[in-house]
Formats: structure tokens, C-alpha cells, sequence
């Protein structure tokens, strides 16, 4: 297993109403879990509890078989991406923004992959000019696109995916589910 969730519980700190009540999960590599449920049930606290964004009340999360906390937080999330619904860039041109990640400590090492992005372009149906655009000028499905390409250029061992295709037509949100 790359990551367990075990007896996971979150509250809400302002009035201590359970949130998350004793969730287990794990999931193994190469595995694609989906998470289901009405709006407001509680599937993006998950998600956000097993990137270790939000305080759990109780639990813990295992990678590869060993509790996370402490001094391994940020590796951790160098190797566990979550991608939120509605991302939210700094205005930049996209390949200023893509290649950010690879200036900080933690990437240390990685190169910037300009020609995979452009192959992972042309099969998201984008010309290479899209990585010249201002992210402020993106639509919110072109915003989805370079959020997930960010991401899946450090090479995570996990992703968790929090409705990345919304804001996507069917073509291209097929596209990305296959280039995922």
C-alpha cells in the first residue's frame, strides 16, 4: 500500500462537530479509487485530510507503511499532489507557473519537462503558444489543465483528483482523463 488512512476523525475547530468519523481507506499503486457522494458530504474534507492540508482530530495517514507527520510533511507532499476544484493561479504566463516547483528545495534535482509538456499540449488538443498565455486570461477549464499539468510534471506517486474535469468540456476532459 503507498497510503493507508487509518480511523481518520475531523471537527469542525470552531464548534468541534464531527466532520470525518473514524474513515479507513488504503490504496495501492497503480490503483484509481473514486470517491462518490451528494454535494457537501464530506468527499473534498477527505481528500484534504489524506493530502495532510487539514488538522485530523484522530488517526493517522501511513505512506508506504509509515506514519507521516513532522519533518516528513513536505516530502510527502512532494510525492501526494491534491488538486483542488477550483484552482486558483497568480497571474503569470503558464510556463513561468509550470516551472516554479522546480526552483524549490524539495524538487531539488528535477528538470523542467518542456518537451513532454508539449506532447501532453498536443494530445490535450492546446498548440505550444498556450504555455505564452497569462494565466488571467485562462477560462476555468484552461485553469484545470495547467493544474493538472503541474502536477503530473513532478511525477507525484499519487494524485488526488477533486473534481478536475468540471469546468471541462467532454472532449477535452476525456483528453485529460487519458493523459492522467
Amino acid at each position: 500500500m503507498i497510503l493507508k488512512a487509518e480511523n481518520l476523525c475531523r471537527c469542525n475547530t470552531a464548534t468541534n462537530e464531527p466532520l470525518l468519523t473514524e474513515v479507513s481507506m488504503h490504496i495501492a499503486r497503480g490503483e484509481r479509487i473514486a470517491i462518490s457522494g451528494p454535494t457537501g458530504s464530506g468527499k473534498t474534507l477527505l481528500l484534504r485530510a489524506l493530502a495532510l492540508l487539514d488538522p485530523v482530530a484522530r488517526g493517522r495517514i501511513l505512506w508506504h507503511d509509515t506514519p507521516v507527520g513532522g519533518g516528513r510533511v513536505p516530502e510527502f507532499r512532494s510525492r501526494v499532489i491534491y488538486l483542488h476544484q477550483q484552482p486558483t493561479l497568480v497571474d503569470e504566463r503558464v510556463e513561468v507557473l509550470l516551472r516554479q516547483p522546480f526552483a524549490w528545495k524539495i524538487h531539488a534535482g528535477k528538470q523542467f519537462p518542456k518537451d513532454r509538456l508539449h506532447d501532453w499540449l498536443k494530445h490535450l488538443g492546446r498548440p505550444a503558444s498556450f504555455l505564452e498565455k497569462q494565466t488571467a486570461d485562462l477560462s476555468g477549464g484552461e485553469k484545470q489543465i495547467v493544474t493538472l499539468l503541474r502536477a503530473i510534471q513532478l511525477d507525484p506517486q499519487l494524485l488526488l483528483l477533486d473534481e478536475p474535469t468540471s469546468a471541462l468540456d467532454v472532449d477535452s476532459a476525456v483528453a485529460l482523463e487519458t493523459l492522467v
